[in-house]
């Protein structure tokens, strides 16, 4: 009959040629970690849309202090974005369930432009230095600062929303504070960079 001692030296030759087999296996038959082929745009726009959210968080934050520094509702820009379901009323509004739905439409509307911001990043500074990040985050949030202040809020809004006889969204956003709000939101996403580098994932095994 075998002792405890016979049982614990047989288990420590067994665990030992288990590893064995286990290197040997992993020499012979090596896994090759998933490499895509070109441009993994599919992982960037995801991530760009992950990380969207940060930057919408950080833009809104600047724009409550920068409203309360002007003497504006610190939800302005919240309220300003109400006014297409709600029209001018939603100027009105200083609490309540329809600014809670206005910050969580904001935090959306910015993970959706977090992707194009992200793809230009990845496409045009992948091993680029952070001052060049910032620059292309810069550029790209100034374009996306002029289509939606200028094509959405000056053109598209009148035309679907009553706001005669005057243009108060553009009265009530000035266009440098409608500026910066893009750049920091660009600026973040620049700054969070790293956090959505593409790294193959690689098994346990495989990495010993």
């Amino acid at each position: 009959m075998s002792t405890l001692d016979d049982k614990r030296r047989e288990l420590a030759e067994l665990e030992a040629r288990t590893h064995q087999l286990a290197a040997e296996l992993a020499s012979e038959e090596p896994i090759t970690p998933f490499q895509p082929k070109g441009y993994y745009a599919a992982y960037y726009a995801i991530t760009g849309f992950m990380l969207g959210i940060f930057g919408a968080m950080s833009s809104l934050v600047f724009n409550v202090v920068g409203s309360a520094l002007v003497g504006q509702h610190p939800l302005e820009l919240i309220r300003v974005y109400l006014t297409f379901p709600l029209g001018d009323k939603a100027l009105d509004m200083d609490s309540g369930l329809a600014i809670a739905v206005g910050c969580c439409l904001y935090l959306g509307t910015g993970m959706l432009l977090g992707i194009p911001v992200y793809l230009a990043l990845t496409w045009w500074t992948a091993q680029a230095s952070l001052g060049k990040r910032l620059l292309v985050a810069s550029l790209v949030s100034v374009l996306i600062w002029v289509v939606m202040y200028y094509g959405v809020l000056a053109w598209l809004q009148p035309a679907v929303v009553d706001m005669k006889p005057e243009n108060w969204i553009i009265r009530r956003v000035p266009p440098w504070v409608a500026l910066f709000t893009h750049l920091v939101f660009g600026w973040t996403i620049a700054v969070l960079y790293p956090l959505g580098d593409f790294t193959a994932y690689r098994r346990p095994m495989e990495q010993a």
